[in-house]
């Protein structure tokens, strides 16, 4: 590690996070957002179709050469992987459906091609990242002080982390000992989870396989779709901002993702709303720096030695923003 890394630091703030502020602001001057807020069932509908195109692939490939797999997991499953990590998204705020319970199916469907049974662990930690933004004890959303003191700013170590933030994000989990992770819907999404995977053993053999779990370590790490996790509240322009959207092309099959600012301003207005969120009020969003290139993005964040897992804000209880604390379970 470079003796430069050593000397990183998080930027700390006691402030809270702009959000809760923003949005009492926004809706005062556009009360009419309210009427974005809902849920839109016709996500389950684009949520089977990606599961479906996935098993598809998996099955169509059980037989091909490891480089056609390869290939076909980091250039179509990967994006499709990423899609479904955007419907969980979707269930975990439960704007698909009205009934939690069956957002949590929904969920645990979506988690089918993506192997790791992580639907409902995100569901727990997501929200919890949006009323403890940049909180270290509450936040998986930030690096652990070892995660971030290993990675320092090497280029190489960075690609690394990428590749690997896979696992780097389930190493997280004992550092939130506020959180009980274990519960009859973890147990349900794990048991759900085995016995797909002997599912597709038995009928598509270890390719059939290793082309889902490729694709979900792709979706994740070094590739394009991967600079979503570091577009959404990594510190890449000058300033005190500390979430940004991304208003690329690749949108369009990430499911409006990339309007995260829209997304922690208004948790209830569905992905097919906030384009329409953010025509709403310019005002409040054009001014604000954002990304067009996912692509642009990991590449910078793996040269350019400024740029570390340190490049966050990070708060302590001064800065809890929300005085609701999210339920963390399924009720």
């Amino acid at each position: 590690m470079s003796s430069s890394s050593t000397a990183l630091r998080w930027r700390h703030v006691e402030y809270p996070e702009p959000h809760k502020e923003r949005t009492r602001a926004l809706l005062a001057a556009h009360p009419e957002a309210k009427d974005l807020c809902g849920h839109a069932p016709s996500t389950a509908a684009w949520l089977v179709a990606v599961v479906a195109l996935q098993l598809t692939l998996a099955f169509l490939l059980r037989g091909s050469p490891w480089w056609l797999i390869v290939l076909a997991a980091y250039t179509v499953g990967a994006v499709a992987n990423h899609a479904l990590w955007v419907l969980i998204h979707e269930a975990t705020h439960n704007l698909i459906f009205r009934s939690s319970a069956a957002n949590a199916w929904m969920a645990i469907l979506a988690n089918l091609p993506i192997v790791f049974p992580t639907a409902i662990a995100f569901r727990k930690y997501h929200l919890l990242h949006h009323a403890y933004q940049g909180m270290e004890a509450l936040d998986a959303d930030l690096a652990s002080p070892l995660e971030a003191r290993l990675v320092g700013n090497s280029a190489w170590r960075k690609a690394t982390w990428l590749l690997l933030y896979f696992a780097a994000q389930s190493l997280r989990v004992p550092r939130l000992k506020r959180v009980e992770l274990i519960d009859g819907w973890y147990v349900v999404n794990l048991a759900v989870e085995v016995a797909f995977v002997v599912a597709v053993v038995a009928i598509g053999g270890a390719k059939a396989l290793g082309f889902l779990l490729l694709a979900s370590i792709f979706a994740v790490g070094l590739h394009p779709v991967g600079g979503r996790w570091l577009q959404e509240h990594y510190l890449t322009f000058p300033g005190d901002q500390e979430t940004f959207s991304y208003y690329g092309p690749m949108n369009v099959l990430a499911f409006n993702v990339g309007y995260h600012n829209e997304h922690h301003d208004l948790m209830r207005v569905p992905w097919s709303r906030l384009p329409a969120l953010r025509r709403l009020a310019p005002e409040f969003y054009d001014p604000l720096n954002h990304h067009r290139s996912w692509t642009r993005l990991v590449v910078r964040f793996i040269f350019d030695p400024s740029l570390s897992l340190y490049s966050r804000i990070t708060r302590g209880d001064a800065g809890r923003a929300r005085g609701d604390e999210p339920a963390v379970g399924m009720t």
